[in-house]
């Protein structure tokens, strides 16, 4: 089990996989007034940077669950880095259908809503580890500004416009699924810059030291192309927020 091997190349240096920033994920854990001792699930975890970070900062407890084995042990190595260790754990496995075996404060999906075929269905998912009173935390995209057509959206990786709402449709979206908003952390284009940009230095450096690869030609193709696709479509049409809701 593990994701496609591009994106275990081209993110194998990130510690976050999506374009919030460490400040701006310091401030989420902030905003959600975590206590020492809250416990949180973390589906679709990537590399355990928002688990780690928190389990230092605020004192939390918690469990990541993701499909890759590269970034499940940069996860592990993370949590012993920041003293951590003790703290979390981190599950090489499907997220897809993960249930916690006791409720958890917080239990999250940042950037990995398809595991359940999108926002309602992995909200649904999400509530069935939540305790009551617990916050679900979703990681999202939307639209910064209505694409004018459909090769726009499919510049930006969708497959149609239909892929994503606005800000307003998807904020209202949350109060439709019978939950309220009551926090949210949002990138911004220089977020998109750290998280997309940062791949190309990768993939460069691995070309470099892969030559003969089998999957050099592949590399090399998406580190011709990305640049140009990302500053013409994902940089101005696209934006991506984590959302914290509580049921009503």
């Amino acid at each position: 089990m593990d994701i496609p091997r591009i994106f275990t190349i081209t993110e194998s240096a990130h510690r976050i996989h999506n374009p919030i920033t460490p400040d701006k994920l310091a401030t989420l854990g902030a905003a959600l007034r975590l206590t020492p001792g809250a416990s949180l699930l973390d589906l679709g975890s990537g590399s355990g940077e928002m688990l780690c970070t928190w389990a230092r900062d605020h004192g939390i407890t918690g469990t990541g669950v993701d499909m890759s084995q590269l970034f499940t042990e940069q996860a592990k190595r993370r949590a012993q880095e920041l003293g951590v260790a003790n703290q979390v754990k981190f599950i090489h496995g499907d997220a897809a259908g993960y249930v916690s075996e006791q409720g958890v404060d917080v239990a999250a999906c940042v950037g990995a809503t398809w595991i359940a075929g999108g926002v309602a269905g992995t909200i649904t998912l999400l509530a069935q580890s939540l305790r009551p009173g617990g916050i679900i935390l979703i990681g999202e995209p939307f639209w910064r500004q209505l694409p004018p057509m459909q090769e726009v959206a499919k510049g930006c990786l969708a497959h149609a416009i239909s892929d994503f709402l606005t800000l307003p449709e998807l904020v209202a979206s949350f109060g439709q699924l019978g939950y309220d908003l009551v926090e949210m952390v949002l990138a911004d284009q220089g977020g998109w810059d750290r998280y997309e940009a940062a791949k190309w230095l990768t993939m460069r450096r691995w070309l470099d030291a892969n030559p003969g690869d089998d999957f050099a030609p592949e590399v090399r193709a998406q580190l011709h192309s990305e640049p140009t696709r990302y500053t013409t479509y994902t940089r101005e049409y696209l934006g991506w927020g984590v959302f914290a809701l509580m049921l009503r």
